[in-house]
């Protein structure tokens, strides 16, 4: 009996996905003791729900309103309303001012780097000073990241693993 009422439903509702969204919504109803609109025959919700679509007696406009209605999640306006929101056309605020720290990440790369810039100057500084001195064989003493980092500044390339990182 239900193949029937889907074939029947079908001519007012062509899409069978959302018929069934409907269907499955107006049972959700009828258990929560909404007014059951035609006879019941002793047939579950589902079955009365198609049966009620394909009498003309709930418009598949009606139910589709009903349904977005209950699926929608979002805040009501009063409630936005209420907030503080800036004006439009104000600036937006920084991280700086949300939270005290840099406002974006090329900050932080550049704080990186000068970090870095201060190592390197440094063992470059060790390097001639060392050499000033008549130490002959001061990078023996020396790791090798030490001779690069002093190669690099001395070289002025910057940093070369960013560069080999990239390819």
């Amino acid at each position: 009996m239900a193949r029937v009422t889907v074939e029947d439903c079908v001519t007012r509702v062509p899409n069978r996905f959302e018929l069934v969204l409907f269907a499955a919504h107006r049972a959700r109803g009828m258990s929560a003791g909404e007014e059951i609109l035609v006879d019941r025959n002793n047939d579950k919700n589902p079955v009365v729900a198609l049966r009620e679509i394909a009498d003309t007696r709930l418009k598949p406009s009606d139910v589709r309103e009903e349904l977005i209605e209950s699926l929608q999640k979002g805040a009501d306006t009063d409630d936005l309303e209420e907030m503080d929101l800036p004006a439009l056309g104000a600036p937006a605020p920084t991280a700086r001012d949300v939270f005290g720290a840099p406002s974006s990440v090329s900050a932080l790369d550049t704080a990186a780097n000068q970090a870095a810039n201060q190592a390197t100057n440094q063992v470059a500084n060790q390097v001639a000073n060392q050499a000033s001195a008549g130490q002959n064989d001061s990078m023996g003493d020396m790791s090798e990241d030490d001779i690069l980092a002093a190669l690099n500044v001395m070289g002025g390339e910057g940093d070369s693993e960013k560069d080999s990182d990239s390819d």
